[in-house]
């Protein structure tokens, strides 16, 4: 069984495949009721919420896609720019979803989930961004940035443990937390991290989605009711861009501790805790 197909086998979830704007992509689709889309962040793949998807399945249905050019999801014939792959997201939401969704979205994926709010907020249900890119200029410490340089530029077990110790604020624990899981996902990650295809298209979704700021008076037209889940430890995107667009937008914001820029993976009952919080939030804040 390779990398990928060990970490999809502890999923509740279907893996599936359907073109959307001109991009093959691959899914994970699982159980009934409202539905939530989760967009993962950069160099990763559907099956990085291994963890979450369990505690969700139970009460929503749960689809989790592969970004283009990441995992088994392809690349379009031609640029993969914003505008592509806000089609593409738009595709996928009607292909699935038989309501509007909840769309949450992690770093990379947060970018693209605040965009598709900015310009097509209509069709969804709620927004959650988690550690996201896309509010502020992207600026994070400078050991983070050294190691994630030194990864891109030469991805190997060394240097991947060397940046994951900036993106975890305990890798060790993590490593535990994982056990036999560690190995595939490490694997995993090192194989799309050295895939000529895999770099270009994240060149591309980091230069033309992930790390241009979006228009502050975009942001504040977003009509969908929004939250924020943020990692205390944060050191790529710091929890003070998240505590201004909460005051700026009047967001609400859900600090989770004891983790660094992932929440999803490093915490996944306390990020599950947070995001039911938002959400129920949002729905008092609707009644009232």
């Amino acid at each position: 069984m390779n990398a990928r197909d060990r970490l999809l086998a502890e999923i509740p979830a279907e893996e599936r495949h359907h073109e959307a704007a001109g991009i093959a992509t691959a899914f994970l689709e699982g159980g009934d009721g409202p539905p939530i889309v989760l967009l993962h962040g950069p160099g990763e793949f559907a099956a990085k919420w291994l963890y979450v998807i369990p505690g969700l399945v139970a009460t929503n249905r749960v689809v989790a896609p592969d970004l283009p050019g990441h995992g088994e999801s392809g690349v379009p014939d031609g640029e993969l720019d914003a505008e592509r792959v806000l089609d593409w997201l738009d595709e996928l939401i009607a292909r699935t979803c038989p309501e509007p969704p909840v769309l949450v979205g992690h770093v990379l994926g947060g970018a693209i989930a605040a965009r598709y709010a900015c310009r097509r907020g209509a069709r969804l249900d709620r927004l959650v961004l988690v550690d996201s890119l896309g509010l502020a200029p992207f600026r994070p410490a400078p050991s983070f940035g050294l190691a994630m340089v030194r990864f891109l530029a030469r991805p190997s077990e060394r240097s991947y443990e060397r940046f994951m110790r900036r993106c975890s604020h305990d890798l060790d624990a993590l490593q535990a937390q994982m056990g036999e899981l560690w190995r595939p996902f490490e694997d995993y990650n090192l194989e799309g991290a050295r895939s000529p295809v895999g770099k270009a298209a994240l060149r591309a979704l980091m230069k033309k989605v992930g790390t241009p700021v979006i228009p502050p008076g975009d942001l504040a037209n977003i009509a969908v009711p929004t939250a924020l889940i943020w990692g205390r430890h944060d050191l790529a995107i710091r929890p003070r861009i998240a505590e201004a667009a909460s005051a700026r937008y009047g967001w609400p914001l859900h600090v989770v501790d004891g983790v660094a820029d992932d929440p999803p993976r490093d915490a996944p009952e306390a990020f599950i805790e947070a995001l039911r919080d938002a959400l129920a939030e949002q729905s008092e804040k609707e009644a009232a």
